[in-house]
């Protein structure tokens, strides 16, 4: 645990059950001025200290979420590939929820909290499958220990024009979990797309309209010839080198 030097003087115990203007407050804030005060902003935590600081709360993962609702800015190993899974980071301090009558901005909210029709429409959107794997729900994994759950990830995009934004994505739990680069580089990846050749180009822009990857009779042939023993494959280079000449 990083101890935090320089700390506000006036800045309520998180240890104490009562705060002025507070009957008892709630885990909410207690984690907050655990953060503040513990922790400091752009250093890591567990969920272990957490847990440790806060025995008697059963829900206290849930009341660290609810920060991001005020502003409070807090990665994990998904939105920052160099913390463990253990890990979380407090990146930046939000609004401070132990100040009474506090107001949560009305931008972080809408950001962070979708409805169920939200919901439905990215899933929709996404053809109810991971975007990673391209498993769809309660499909079994080749290993055939589970079946797919699918969630719904942030994902910052980078646009060819414009500021980047941010949306949400469908991915399985497992490629959640598996530290899936937070950026769509949309302007990079069109530069690539550039590169290719026009005849390439044509063919890649029927794919993105259809939706899927048309295999050609080449891909088909490579395909089987792969499958080929290496005497079969030896004939065949003969064959074609010779045709070449």
């Amino acid at each position: 645990m990083t101890i935090v030097a320089d700390q506000p003087q006036d800045l309520p115990d998180w240890r104490n059950p009562v705060i002025p203007g507070m009957n008892r407050p709630g885990g909410r804030v207690r984690v907050a001025l655990w953060l503040v005060s513990e922790v400091g902003e752009g250093n890591p935590f567990t969920k272990t200290e957490l847990r440790a600081a806060f025995p008697d709360e059963s829900q206290i993962d849930r009341r660290l979420r609810d920060l991001r609702d005020w502003g409070w800015v807090i990665h994990n190993n998904r939105d920052d590939e160099s913390l463990r899974p253990e890990e979380q980071r407090l990146v930046k301090c939000g609004v401070p929820v132990w100040i009474p009558h506090q107001e949560r901005p009305q931008e972080v909210g809408a950001k962070s909290a979708l409805n169920a029709a939200e919901r439905t429409r990215i899933l929709s959107a996404d053809d109810h499958m991971c975007r990673s794997c391209g498993i769809a729900a309660g499909e079994e994994y080749e290993d055939g220990f589970a079946t797919a759950k699918l969630v719904l990830s942030r994902r910052d995009i980078v646009h060819r024009h414009g500021p980047a934004t941010t949306t949400r994505v469908t991915l399985c739990e497992r490629c959640a979990k598996g530290g899936l680069s937070q950026t769509a580089d949309v302007a990079g990846f069109l530069s690539a797309v550039e590169q290719l050749s026009p005849l390439e180009r044509r063919a890649f822009a029927r794919w993105v309209k259809a939706g899927k990857r048309a295999r050609g009779e080449m891909e088909r042939l490579w395909g089987l010839y792969g499958t080929l023993p290496a005497d079969a494959r030896r004939e065949i280079l003969r064959d074609l080198a010779s045709g070449t000449e």
